[in-house]
């Protein structure tokens, strides 16, 4: 089982901008080469290449438009007339423009090219070529082209299973999961403590779902469901989601119950990996499965609504021979969340030790005290350490408790008056006569 810091180096980032910057050094590049060789060509030369590159996607465009209007300008288009059928078959926009710059260019220019005539025909004869290569897809996008494309605008299978899960499960029940546990934990004897009151949700790469938990792990075993939550959705009446609650053992025996289930667009995503006809195989799978995994964390990480009521488990189940690597998996991100502790460390003048922001015994939600440092005496931390502060008034109140342990933590304040920071300023004004 991979190590939580592991995780990020599975999970696909975003692709950048770095073709188009090696694009740009490139053609930099090759002009500065025409530039030194025969710089009066210069232009001539760049107008012809650029009316070559767009006259052949226009005219392919042209091929695309004869079929859209002949058989799709209804049923794909619904009439809605040239205004959307020329875009689409791209004979609109940066195309256009810089074909008409391009020959506006060569137009212009002064010295007209060398064996001119043969130079048109060259243009003439690339850009009929470029629309059969392009149909033959001898020219087509390639795979990172065409994953780029579906990524930047959210077309993969991944995006749509994880906008469905969010949108028609997750942010429907994350709000309630806190008023669930609690009501759970009113009425049954339960160890579900503040690190364990978040759904985990558990996504294997393989997306190979047991729908019975024990089954895969032996050190995991079904406890009870937490209360129904009924909510009326797509005209039925009291639609039921419900969540389960499962105890963990590790290997000294000890239970941890936390509120576990798998990410259900999973089961889709391994059914289509199995139907051929569905022309999705496994590295597909594994891809998709990652994507799934970044867009609902983006997606989750911006919900006001499911912010900290969730944790995702993401599995690197492949080649796996330990019997119990999904309940330590579980447990490992169990402790990471219990024993989790922000820390408000002093400037470096402060000597008097660091303090932590850790969660109250009593708290339940989340809500934090300022206590001090276990290796550190109570002390105030707000006092001025500078030789300017030497001959300053003691201070009122024992800072030292004879049992810090026998109370609850509490933020201290000096009980000295607020000074200023500035040395103070002559300022007053001497009137004669006053």
């Amino acid at each position: 089982m991979q190590s939580l810091q592991d995780q990020d180096d599975l999970i696909p980032r975003p692709r950048g901008s770095l073709p188009k910057l090696c694009a740009a050094v490139l053609s930099a590049m090759t002009i500065g080469g025409v530039l030194f060789l025969s710089p009066e060509r210069l232009f001539e030369w760049v107008a012809m290449v650029i009316l070559i590159l767009t006259l052949g996607p226009l005219l392919h465009g042209l091929c695309l438009l004869a079929e859209e209007i002949l058989y799709h300008s209804n049923t794909r288009h619904r009439g809605r007339g040239w205004s959307h059928v020329l875009p689409a078959c791209g004979l609109w926009g940066k195309t256009l423009l810089a074909a008409g710059l391009a020959g506006l260019l060569l137009h212009l220019v002064r010295h007209p090219l060398p064996h001119q005539g043969q130079s048109l025909k060259l243009v003439f004869l690339a850009s009929s070529l470029y629309p059969l290569l392009k149909s033959l897809g001898v020219l087509g996008p390639s795979e990172v082209e065409v994953s780029a494309l579906c990524e930047g605008r959210k077309m993969n299978v991944a995006h749509g299973l994880a906008w469905s899960f969010y949108i028609g499960y997750l942010r429907l029940v994350l709000p309630r999961l806190d008023d669930s546990i609690t009501a759970f934990c009113a009425t049954k004897t339960s160890s579900l403590g503040r690190g364990s009151r978040k759904l985990i949700i558990l996504i294997p790469l393989n997306a190979n779902i047991s729908h019975k938990l024990n089954e895969e792990d032996n050190r995991i075993l079904y406890c009870d469901n937490l209360p129904n939550n009924e909510i009326d959705r797509a005209g039925v009446r009291g639609r039921v989601y419900k969540h389960s609650v499962y105890s963990v053992f590790d290997e000294h025996k000890k239970v941890h119950e936390c509120v576990l289930e798998y990410a259900t667009p999973l089961l889709t995503l391994h059914s289509m990996s199995q139907e051929s006809s569905a022309g999705f195989g496994e590295p597909e799978r594994r891809q998709q499965v990652l994507l799934f995994f970044r867009t609902l964390q983006d997606i989750l990480e911006n919900s006001l609504e499911c912010r900290n009521h969730y944790k995702l488990i993401l599995l690197n189940d492949e080649h796996e021979e330990d019997p119990h690597f999904l309940s330590k998996a579980i447990l490992r991100n169990l402790q990471q969340q219990e024993k989790e502790e922000y820390c408000l460390t002093p400037s470096p003048q402060q000597e008097k030790g660091e303090y932590c922001l850790t969660p109250s015994p009593q708290q339940e939600k989340g809500e934090y005290c300022l206590t001090p440092s276990p290796q550190q005496e109570m002390v105030n931390p707000f006092l001025s350490q500078s030789s300017s502060r030497a001959s300053a008034p003691p201070i009122k109140g024992d800072w030292h408790h004879p049992d810090p342990i026998s109370r609850e933590p509490t933020l201290m304040f000096s009980l000295d008056p607020p000074h200023t920071l500035k040395h103070p300023e002559e300022n007053s004004h001497h009137y004669p006569g006053k």
